[in-house]
């Protein structure tokens, strides 16, 4: 597994008003959320980045605004024909 270091100002963490033991955890779930939310990360590989489940990756969306699920226009109509 790869390592990166992040060099934080001290008021940005005062600021963000997160303990220095678990703004590294925060930080790399934002980054897989909005990887996800980008579509370059699936699912599963963001929730290996945030260093959780799968699934409960995906329950924690929605406590970043993220859908857990998005359908075009196209998909949705697909979807509704089926039923």
């Amino acid at each position: 597994m790869s390592q990166i270091t992040l060099q934080i100002p001290d008021e940005s963490l005062i600021a963000l008003n997160w303990p220095l033991e678990t703004a590294g955890n925060t930080l790399c779930m934002i980054a897989a959320v909005k990887l996800f939310e980008l579509g370059v990360l699936s699912s599963e590989a963001a929730a290996k980045l945030a260093g959780i489940s799968r699934v409960l990756f995906l329950t924690k969306l929605t406590d970043y605004g993220v859908d857990t699920f998005t359908l075009s226009k196209e998909e949705l109509e697909g979807e509704t024909r089926l039923v």
